[in-house]
């Protein structure tokens, strides 16, 4: 089967600018992204295909050699520029092409989160066969107002960062990395046994092709040092606990040329006194008084966002129900406020002065309830059981 032409898949001239093409890829990639087309093969399958020719049609030497020979210029053994498709060193992962072309929020001093979910780990390999950055966990606890209204906070924890001294290359400043000597930049080292040829990741470098003349000092090469990090965190109305925040690029360093990880704030909502969440509702418990409940009326009530008023109709029973519209929680993805639910539960006083007591004993005697304190309705149900 032919293979599809680069250009054509990303809607570009052969001699689109840099920014063209990245342009290009950025209007296909929100098209066909998996996470707008849940379940969708073609669009999955299309997604990778794009990403492909964006690998390649970016990388100035793999494009010259895609405009001479076309895809013969990744076929064979060899072929190709180093981690271009088929070629030595493995193709992109396309989801980290995406989040390369939208770039990433949050940064190191006043960088706040976005709200994402997990493409993958860190650890990865990186052009110069560093090591990608691990991702880190943050866990935050953070109130239900907070989680209602939203909150900016400021966080530190330790993390591998860069190292200052060699800027992060392993080597110390003059000196600079060199191709293996023992493997000859390749990474490997082949061995014949026989009529066997046996291949391992070369000692020497790791398997990084590259070997520094002189260690830093204060890294001993390792192109990264722990230290503290602070970094502001903006959380966003109607989070939940286990929502999570990812801080691209904030995560461990990578070393030689390894790309940071990212990292992931994992939030905890405490619980409150007074309001439990369902969802993006919230429900609490009032109690009134017995005359309210008898004779109605309007009270204020409390709500995360300030007072609110809820009307008391004229005979109502211990245990109702009552709904306050858009006084629950905001919604992180429908666009909605969720209600507060107040169930309201009869109070009896638990003393009467003598007037009282003699007022509410005539109001029995004229109701003729004085010696059936419970109603009538409830012995008519019960009757089948004796």
């Amino acid at each position: 089967m032919a293979k599809e032409d680069y250009y054509e898949l990303l809607g570009v001239a052969k001699n689109a600018s840099e920014e063209e093409l990245k342009k290009a890829y950025r209007k296909k990639a929100v098209q066909y992204h998996p996470d707008k087309n849940p379940g969708n093969k073609p669009a999955e399958e299309m997604f990778k295909k794009i990403s492909h020719a964006y690998e390649v049609l970016k990388d100035p030497e793999k494009r010259a050699a895609y405009d001479r020979y076309g895809h013969a210029a990744f076929e064979g053994p060899g072929a190709g520029a180093p981690r271009g498709p088929g070629g030595g060193g493995g193709f992109h992962d396309p989801f980290d092409i995406f989040r390369e072309v939208f770039g990433q929020q949050g940064g190191g001093g006043g960088g706040g989160g976005i709200f994402d979910e997990m493409f993958g780990g860190g650890g990865g390999g990186s052009r110069d066969g560093g090591r990608d950055g691990s991702d880190l966990r943050y866990d935050l606890e953070i109130t239900l107002e907070e989680a209602a209204r939203g909150v900016e906070r400021e966080i530190s924890f330790r993390k591998l960062a860069g190292c200052e001294h060699c800027h992060g290359s392993g080597a110390e400043p003059g000196s600079k990395r060199v191709t293996c000597p023992s493997c000859r930049g390749t990474g490997q080292i082949r061995r014949s046994g026989g009529i066997i040829v046996f291949t391992q990741t070369c000692p020497t470098c790791g398997g990084a092709g590259m070997k520094i003349e002189k260690p830093c000092t204060v890294c001993r090469g390792e192109g990264r040092v722990a230290k503290t990090t602070k970094l502001n965190v903006r959380i966003p109305p109607g989070v939940d606990t286990g929502s999570r925040l990812r801080s691209a690029g904030n995560g461990e360093a990578g070393s030689a040329g390894g790309a940071a990880g990212d990292l992931y704030i994992v939030l905890a909502v405490k619980e409150h006194e007074l309001f439990e969440r369902q969802g993006d509702d919230l429900f609490c418990e009032i109690p009134i008084k017995f005359t309210l409940a008898t004779l109605g009326g309007t009270i204020e009530v409390p709500t995360l966002f300030g007072k609110g008023s809820l009307k008391i109709p004229a005979a109502t029973q211990s245990g109702t129900t009552f709904r306050l519209r858009d006084k629950g929680m905001p919604s992180l993805r429908a666009g909605r406020q969720g209600d507060q639910l107040v169930r309201v539960h009869v109070e009896v006083p638990q003393s009467l002065t003598a007037e009282q007591r003699k007022m509410l004993e005539e109001f029995a005697r004229v109701s003729g309830d004085a010696n059936e304190p419970t109603s009538r309705s409830f012995f008519e149900k019960a009757k089948k059981f004796f």
